[in-house]
């Protein structure tokens, strides 16, 4: 007897991670639908702080499994009370609407953020680090994931937090995008941030992979919170020494001190000892392989 194909609802459908996501879950059998935006064609649009609307949306597609990406997720917006809005009210609206299922889904896949880390006087992070997020997007995710253990008795969560990844169709607001954009038009001079702030970068094809893994495998992983990250971290530097290299464009680099945020995590770099032993995955898709498929157009 074959197995029911799952359907998956992925808020934030037609988000950077979400098109990554669907493409591999579509490659595992799964149905796919998604929760968007208002105004966007497509799928099913939804204002995730309208709680009768997710309620309803969610009763129409009855998912099987869900994975919670939509969110505000630019460290510096400027909307702050919409970071919250979305980033923590959004998932109690979803979680609540989950929660009224006739049958409730079997996998929840929440994304969280690395950045609730803060800036630990570690080497290493490992999931067992005290949160000590310094600003309002990390704030609303370790809210987010605090207030997501009031549904853990009735509802099979797990709880992803993602380093820095990067890839094809990421929004330019972002540190590798902008650098790999300014190389392929051959810009003169580029202006960032703090050059020596270092990331754990992962490849976007890789996440999906994992995420994909957390929500139709692993089945110990329910009830658990998983780092996302390659283990290896580098600076701003290095970064553009790669890119540089790659496309054999060089460019003028001038700091901007409006770029230099005052509460700017150093350095983040994580440990994956535990996405392992759960799901046999980690991020492999070396750094420079995905400066090369950013910049092959």
């Amino acid at each position: 007897m074959e197995a029911e194909q799952p359907t998956v609802l992925i808020t934030g459908l037609h988000g950077f991670t979400g098109c990554y996501l669907a493409e591999r879950l579509r490659a595992r059998g799964a149905r796919v639908v998604g929760l968007v935006q208002p105004g966007t064609t497509g799928e099913v649009s939804c204002d995730l702080t309208d709680a009768q609307a997710v309620r309803t949306a969610v009763h129409a597609l009855q998912p099987t499994h869900v994975a919670h990406l939509a969110a505000f997720s630019f460290v510096g917006h400027e909307d702050v009370r919409g970071i919250y809005d979305v980033n923590l009210l959004g998932t109690l609206d979803l979680l609540e609407a989950l929660s009224t299922l006739p049958t409730p889904p079997q996998r929840i896949l929440l994304a969280g953020s690395a950045n609730i880390y803060g800036t630990p006087n570690i080497e290493v992070i490992d999931e067992s680090i005290c949160p000590a997020p310094v600003n309002h997007y990390a704030i609303s995710k370790l809210g987010m994931e605090l207030m997501a253990r009031n549904y853990a008795s009735r509802l099979p969560l797990v709880i992803t937090r993602p380093f820095n990844y990067s890839g094809r169709g990421q929004s330019e607001r972002f540190l590798i995008p902008k650098i790999v954009s300014h190389a392929l038009r051959k810009a003169r001079i580029i202006e960032l941030g703090n050059l020596d702030v270092s990331r754990d970068f992962s490849d976007v094809r890789d996440v999906a992979a994992i995420y994909t893994a957390l929500l139709l495998d692993a089945p110990d992983a329910v009830g658990k919170t998983f780092n996302i990250c390659s283990g290896q971290a580098y600076s701003l530097r290095e970064i553009l020494q790669m890119v540089e290299e790659i496309s054999g464009h060089s460019m003028e680099v001038r700091v901007n001190p409006d770029f230099v945020r005052s509460n700017e995590v150093p350095r983040l770099l994580g440990s994956n000892a535990l996405l392992r032993q759960h799901t046999g995955l980690a991020p492999q898709i070396p750094l420079r392989d995905t400066l090369r498929w950013m910049l092959t157009v």
